[in-house]
């Protein structure tokens, strides 16, 4: 096959003044040079010409827009997050009450409609926050029933911990409900994958639109932490043609074994993604949420009756021994690690076991464990948006910790890399949203949370972009991003959020085209 070269002319470097034409040839970005420089010059530097010529050349000019690397979602749920496009969205309901009228009407609307509804059908829905609503505005069983009769019905709550669901659903999936009728976390965990085989829905119709929402927002690249096979999902979507993301898949513990078994070591390719889809990390989840209460903290929750301080899902010395297996074969490992005392124990599991990676949301740290992220070459791989959703549940439930909640400031101050992500569905999967998170800590006329914990909008960039920096490069992947404006002008958090991206590259490849 022929090589294949785009020229991009006239692009603005964000921040500067510099106007340049760039060459991406195969997927790698080959020249920089100062626009109309045949000669390929660049502050001084000479690039040398490709000693080949390209099959084929397009050539498109930026018209003065801003060129910035790729952007990556580090976290997400990528099944789940495209299943939101096809599903109830629970994340405005303030009660039970509503979150139920909520549901009525989207059993009307879809009893209605001209498909109608098959009585079997499961119907699913998301994002409930029960941890804002008053004490008489909880979940119940008879509530959901009473909406929902004999039609299974399972919602699953804003950080996926929990579910609420019917007694036709509890029993369709196999669980014992209490009168809240809420599944608990551990066993929630496990009806994922039951869930997803009773609705018999055809996923790749939510992903592919899932995957073209992502590209339209400048996304490159995630991290994908579905709990189940994703493997074998991302194995049958590059098969089918979904192929506009870089797709770095994590492993569970309880799958790791099974996969090196069948010969999948760290780094290794999933076949028909063209180099795009990799298995690269083990995903463990140490601890609980915020939530659900159940985030392992050093101090015991405040407001909670009988008290609480969380819980462990795994002992010290089951995720020292999964991180050893992870390591020996080239696994990096992702650690799910919220509350303050769960953090600790996963960086003594890092140190002992001398594996690398991240952990994954540090949403509260002690002050003297700080310093041990970048001790330990670890990246904290954050959810900015969660510092903004759940600012009044840390007031409420935090209110008695010496511990830093979501301390992204203190964490680059330290030296420790931050990666953004948005661990979608529990926030929407759109980097520009968690980059005015970071940068402004409120998403709506309310004072900034934590103003001391903002970050200037050169370092949200640089965290949004799974290690090439805030500015493109020679030798750099062929991922790009063209963009209406200058990210770094002065905008408020709403303007941030709404950045125009009119086109994506991603492996040299044009991924959404809006010139």
């Amino acid at each position: 096959m022929g090589k294949h070269e785009t020229r991009i002319t006239n692009a603005r470097i964000p921040g500067t003044d510099r106007i340049v034409d760039i060459a991406v040839l195969d997927g790698v970005v080959t020249r920089i040079a100062a626009a109309g420089d045949v000669h390929g010059r660049d502050n001084g530097e000479m690039f040398a010409k490709p000693a080949y010529t390209a099959a084929y050349t397009e050539t498109v000019n930026a018209g003065g827009r801003w060129v910035i690397p790729g952007l990556w979602d580090g976290h997400t749920h990528f099944t789940q997050w495209a299943a939101t496009f096809g599903r109830l969205d629970l994340i405005r309901a303030t009660s039970a009450h509503q979150a139920m009228e909520m549901l009525r009407d989207y059993l009307d609307d879809r009893r209605n409609s001209f498909a109608g509804l098959d009585p079997d059908t499961f119907i699913v829905g998301m994002r409930f926050r029960h941890s804002l609503w008053d004490d008489d505005q909880q979940p119940s069983l008879a509530a959901i029933d009473a909406v929902a009769g004999d039609q299974p019905v399972v919602l699953s709550s804003a950080d996926m911990h929990c579910g609420w669901v019917n007694t036709a659903a509890a029993k369709r999936l196999g669980v014992r409900v209490d009168d809240s009728g809420l599944v608990g976390e551990l066993e929630w965990f496990d009806v994922y994958g039951k869930l997803d085989d009773a609705t018999g829905k055809e996923q790749l119709k939510l992903v592919k639109a899932a995957e073209q929402d992502a590209a339209a927002k400048g996304v490159v690249g995630i991290c994908d932490y579905e709990m189940a096979d994703t493997i074998a999902q991302w194995r049958k979507r590059f098969a089918k043609g979904i192929d506009r993301l870089r797709v770095r898949v994590g492993v569970y513990p309880e799958r790791l074994e099974e996969a090196v078994a069948a010969g999948w070591q760290g780094g290794a390719q999933i076949e028909d993604s063209d180099g795009l889809g990799r298995v690269t990390t083990m995903k463990l989840i140490a601890d609980g949420s915020l939530n659900t209460r159940s985030a392992y903290c050093s101090e015991p929750y405040s407001s909670i009756t009988p008290e609480t301080r969380g819980v462990m899902s795994y002992s010290p010395e089951q995720i020292e021994h999964y991180m050893t297996i992870a390591r020996a074969n080239g696994f990096d490992v992702a650690c799910h690690a919220i509350g303050d005392e769960a953090n600790t124990v996963v960086l003594d599991a890092f140190e002992h076991t001398g594996a690398t990676g991240s952990i994954e949301h540090a949403q509260l740290l002690k002050p003297g464990d700080v310093a041990r992220f970048r001790a330990l070459g670890l990246v904290a791989s954050v959810q900015p948006q969660h510092a903004v959703d759940d600012r009044d549940v840390v007031t409420r439930y935090w209110g008695n910790t010496s511990a830093i909640p979501f301390p992204y400031r203190t964490l680059y101050d330290a030296g420790v890399p931050l990666r953004f992500g948005s661990d979608a569905p529990v926030a929407v999967l759109d980097p520009w949203v968690a980059m005015a998170a970071a940068v402004y800590r409120t998403d709506n006329e309310r004072d900034s949370y934590q103003p001391e914990q903002r970050l200037g909008i050169q370092t949200a960039l640089e965290s949004s972009t799974f290690g090439n920096g805030s500015e493109i490069a020679v030798g750099d992947p062929g991922d790009l991003v063209l963009l209406d404006k200058d990210p770094y002008a002065t905008y408020s958090a709403a303007e941030l959020r709404s950045m125009p991206v009119a086109a994506t590259m991603c492996a040299g490849r044009w991924t959404h085209f809006a010139l």
